[in-house]
């Protein structure tokens, strides 16, 4: 085995035995490092050299505006709805797949939680909606892994089907509203400042408590202080947002405070430790990363594909109805834009523009969080830009959908050029 091979290789899939590389000091581990972004292994690093790009540029031409508290908190409300979707489409990108149909599934679940909240209580409306979502998800596995249609086309034949469904739950082009209380708090509600503190600690201890044992069974392969300085850092990072939140961001005239953390914040954080775990601490992860490095050598090797490219589909269709209750619960209502217009593009955009590879096998469910604030700092960005008058060009209205969809279009076609361009270069060396 290759004693540098990380989670995110179809080698390491193969093996049981995770972290059994030899011992390193932190001289060699960031030597080590630097070798993989030259040979082409990139990972999140344009991410999140994009999101300090655009947060520099934007924060430089309206501080007023964008640097505030009170829009840092609507930013990540914002894009909570399409991270999750974006990790739903990580399952099938991991595979070599896709789910063009992913948002449609979200507006699916979505509505079916509303129609159903109007008559019952809220864990059988729940209950449903989520079993919905994993049929849908199920089905188009099952088209794909059993029937063996290209997933390209069955997922473009359920983008009509599924929003056919949709129009037909909202009744062709009505709204159903939602007035439950815990769906609208999903995205709008916040915590108190206090639980905003414990939910915060909590989190750092368990990602302590993961860095060090995952040091600990390295033997060496990380080293001591590779792990703390990562604890360190996310230690400032949680204490400084958390500090953030908690300031009442709230205008001056405003009847309430507004601070703590958004809900949603340790919700998609929760879910983000699962599905974590899911991939990089379990059989069925690693076999997930070997279907996508390399189909056939995984099925010479005992695993069921196709079970496993159908389970997949069917995870996917759990997170995207998780996702359709977010982006229902941010506007209160469902209707048949719900999942439509460019959800699917910015959920597929934000999985790709974080590092995971559009050829399968290689990605991480934080490469879907990173990706997907970069796609919602670009419109949160140019709405609070506004209109400008630029030399030789004259007035233009950053704010506009055109420049929005031309500036989300950019960022993921040079996310796909990065993606290729270093896979080509991995081969050459």
């Amino acid at each position: 085995m290759n004693e540098n091979a990380t989670p995110n290789d179809a080698g390491f899939a193969l093996t049981d035995f995770a972290l059994d590389g030899a011992k390193v000091d932190f001289k060699t581990a960031i030597s080590d490092r630097v070798s993989e972004l030259r040979a082409g292994d990139l990972g999140s690093l344009p991410a999140i050299l994009a999101i300090a790009v655009l947060v520099t540029i934007f924060g430089l031409v309206n501080p007023s505006s964008f640097l505030t508290l009170l829009n840092f908190a609507n930013f990540l409300e914002q894009a909570s709805g399409v991270i999750v979707i974006a990790m739903a489409v990580s399952f099938t990108l991991l595979l070599g797949e896709i789910d063009l149909a992913a948002g449609f599934t979200a507006g699916v679940s979505a509505a079916v939680l509303a129609t159903r909240l109007q008559e019952w209580p809220l864990v059988p409306s729940v209950l449903l909606a989520a079993t919905v979502a994993v049929i849908l998800g199920t089905f188009t596995g099952y088209m794909v892994a059993k029937v063996g249609i290209p997933s390209f086309v069955v997922t473009l034949a359920n983008v009509l089907l599924f929003q056919g469904i949709l129009l037909l739950l909202v009744r062709d082009g009505g709204s159903v509203r939602i007035s439950d209380p815990l769906v609208k708090g999903l995205v709008g509600g916040t915590l108190s400042p206090i639980l905003s503190w414990l939910v915060s600690l909590v989190g750092l201890a368990l990602y302590a408590y993961v860095m060090i044992r995952k040091q600990r069974n390295s033997h060496g392969a990380i080293p001591r202080s590779v792990a703390a300085i990562k604890v360190g850092a996310a230690a400032v990072a949680l204490i400084v947002v958390t500090t953030m939140l908690n300031t009442n961001r709230a205008f001056g005239r405003a009847p309430e405070p507004i601070q703590g953390l958004p809900t949603v914040v340790p919700i998609i954080a929760i879910i983000l430790f699962l599905l974590n775990v899911l991939l990089t601490r379990t059989k069925y992860g690693r076999h997930l990363y070997a279907v996508g490095g390399n189909p056939e050598a995984a099925r010479r090797a005992g695993i069921n594909v196709a079970s496993l490219r159908l389970s997949a589909f069917a995870i996917c269709g759990l997170l995207a109805g998780i996702g359709g209750a977010f982006l229902a619960s941010r506007v209160n209502s469902v209707d048949p834009n719900t999942g439509a217009n460019d959800t699917l593009l910015l959920a597929v955009g934000a999985a790709v523009i974080g590092g995971t590879s559009l050829f399968g096998g290689q990605g991480r469910m934080l490469n879907a969080v990173l990706g997907g604030f970069v796609l919602a700092l670009i419109p949160n960005g140019l709405t609070l830009i506004g209109k400008q008058v630029l030399p030789l060009w004259g007035e233009i209205d950053f704010g506009s959908s055109g420049i929005k969809f031309i500036c989300a279009g950019a960022a993921l076609l040079i996310a796909s050029s990065v993606d290729a361009l270093s896979r080509s270069q991995g081969q050459v060396r």
